[in-house]
């Protein structure tokens, strides 16, 4: 394979990773108010810092993966 098509595959799992990992994030925190509806606000604030992480991180993975090419 050549770099291009590889730096492609590295940046497709990249988001899906990212996509899976906010999708936890969102469905812990929904749980989460479900069992406790008087923490929604400092869960929903909790998950809005570990997406905007999660995808820092996804971010980081893609710009590595478009400077292998």
């Amino acid at each position: 394979m050549t770099g291009i098509a590889l730096a492609s595959v590295g940046a497709g799992l990249a988001a899906i990773g990212a996509g899976i990992g906010v999708g936890t994030v969102g469905a812990a925190a929904v749980q989460g108010m479900a069992r406790q509806p008087e923490m929604a606000p400092k869960l929903q604030v909790t998950a809005l810092i570990f997406s905007a992480l999660i995808e820092g991180v996804a971010l980081f993975s893609l710009v590595i993966c478009f400077l292998q090419m």
